[in-house]
């Protein structure tokens, strides 16, 4: 059990620390030196772990480079550290009083390290995110050209707009190909959930960049984890409705999109949404019990694609 914690409040300028127990605070500038000097007044505190909230970013780098620096990192969701707050009586919000919330509720939950993704992961992330903000953009543009019919001026900036994002989409795609023919374990991973008919290459590089925990995590924990176990609503005897809650929306949408299409080849998950929908469940529901179980699936393959990588190795 780590008995000293470090919570840290992010910002994009500052990194503001509390030492527990003992609530010693510390504010640092959320730059290289700040982060070495935040590293320094962990160690001579001798904490064993340093947490902060996913802020959308600004913690990227200080998470990475405290874990080069040789001091462990966890990562936790804001609204859970907020939802302790309240329950302990703290309302009351500042950037010490959340440092000091964070490392309260890290001892609280026993939070352990999250491991530093690799340079090869942060790329690919990145790319796919990328890949991702160009599909977006490409729609949008494709939706403006459709709605004009005949301003020529218009219609040429847009041609050239959607001629660029496409472009950009080509040189994207064939980055995150090459990467994951290029890795030995992705590259098997690939050949696993490529064998389920409608699971396509940027399925694949969604996965990989967003889900790095499947076939490593349980059936039940990689569903929670992308947001597709139904949470129980129980009390006495009331029996509450199932829903879904939380976890990683951008996996969740793909999975809805690629299961629909799955089962158009898959007769044993064609078979499970007729049972579905002949038993009257609602269409969110069959579309969500359609993903959890092709996630069920592919985190098996995933399972059994790692078990004979480590085999060969």
């Amino acid at each position: 059990m780590i008995n000293i914690i470090c919570g840290v409040d992010v910002s994009k300028a500052r990194l503001d620390a509390c030492i527990e127990p003992g609530a010693i605070f510390a504010s640092f500038d959320n730059d290289a030196a700040g982060i070495a000097e935040l590293a320094t007044f962990c160690r001579q505190h001798q904490a064993g772990l340093v947490v902060m909230e996913a802020t959308g970013g600004y913690e990227r780098l200080a998470f990475l480079s405290l874990w080069e620096a040789g001091m462990p990192c966890g990562m936790t969701n804001p609204r859970s550290v907020r939802r302790y707050a309240e329950a302990m009586g703290v309302l009351e919000k500042t950037d010490r009083i959340d440092a000091s919330i964070i490392a309260r509720f890290a001892h609280a939950k026993h939070l352990q390290p999250t491991p530093a993704p690799t340079p090869a992961q942060q790329r690919l992330k990145a790319l796919v995110a990328r890949l991702r903000q160009v599909t977006d953009d490409l729609t949008v543009q494709k939706q403006r050209r459709a709605s004009l019919l005949d301003n020529v001026e218009i219609l040429a900036s847009l041609d050239e707009v959607i001629a660029l994002l496409k472009r950009q989409s080509r040189t994207l795609e064939g980055e995150i190909a090459s990467m994951i023919d290029d890795d030995p374990l992705w590259a098997q991973l690939t050949e696993a959930w490529r064998s389920v008919k409608g699971v396509a290459g940027r399925t694949v590089a969604r996965l990989m960049a967003d889900v790095p925990e499947i076939g490593i995590y349980s059936n039940k924990a990689v569903a929670k984890l992308v947001g597709l176990a139904p949470l129980a609503d129980d009390s006495g005897k009331r029996k509450g409705k199932r829903s879904i809650r939380g976890g990683r929306a951008s996996v969740r949408s793909i999975l809805f999109l690629v299961a629909r299409i799955a089962a158009k080849y898959d007769k044993s998950l064609a078979a499970f949404r007729d049972r579905l929908l002949a038993a009257g469940k609602p269409k969110m529901v069959v579309r969500i019990a359609l993903a959890h179980k092709l996630l069920v699936r592919l985190n098996a393959k995933a399972r059994d694609a790692r078990a004979q990588y480590a085999n060969a190795t």
